[in-house]
């Protein structure tokens, strides 16, 4: 069985942040396998289900950003499972909007949230899907490119996403949802090669 973890905040305050990009892919997640979030359990607003013929948990940290770990600490408690079988989704500020990146392991890259999660876990070694939120522009070449601007503070990540942007946002769930079963029916490697170096799909 899969735990498939999105971090953010609880509390319709912070519902369309940037920082609860994870708890908006859990959510498209649910909704796409009729999977409905409503038990509180393990620190969590959670559900069992089936993606694509495969048990999972999917869950939302009732902890804020700061102590997810201590939800995914209690999921590993509760359902006992390996570093494997875990999938976190989170915001990350160095990739621009509409951006996904899929890793099978590695660091915090400066994320508090996943910086709770390796600390009590005391493991990196589980599968993670960066969710991009850096604002973005198009230079003069129409590349699109990064704005230039002290994006990372906490007023910024806490902030809203525009009315222009939650079309990009909705796509983006969608194509981590896409990722999800990719990684369900053919492993992290081969989302990897699927997903990583095509933000199209």
């Amino acid at each position: 069985m899969k735990i498939i973890v999105g971090l953010g905040n609880p509390g319709s305050g912070y519902g369309n942040s940037r920082h609860n990009v994870g708890f908006k892919c859990i959510d498209r997640l649910a909704q796409l396998s009729d999977i409905r979030m409503t038990q509180r359990r393990a620190k969590s607003l959670m559900a069992t289900g089936t993606i694509s013929g495969k048990e999972v948990i999917l869950a939302k940290p009732k902890t804020y950003m700061n102590l997810s770990g201590q939800a995914v600490q209690s999921l590993f408690a509760k359902f006992r499972p390996s570093f494997s079988d875990l999938i976190v989704i989170y915001d990350d500020l160095d990739l621009a909007l509409g951006v996904i990146r899929i890793r099978e392991r590695g660091g915090a890259g400066g994320h508090n949230g996943m910086k709770s999660i390796i600390n009590l876990m005391g493991s990196q070694d589980f599968t993670r899907i960066r969710v991009g939120i850096a604002p973005v522009t198009t230079d003069e070449s129409g590349n699109t490119v990064i704005v230039a601007q002290n994006t990372k503070t906490p007023d910024y990540v806490l902030s809203n996403f525009t009315s222009k942007e939650n079309d990009v946002v909705k796509e983006m769930c969608n194509r981590v949802a896409k990722a999800v079963t990719c990684i369900l029916d053919d492993g992290t490697a081969a989302a990897m090669n699927s997903f990583n170096n095509n933000n199209s799909k």
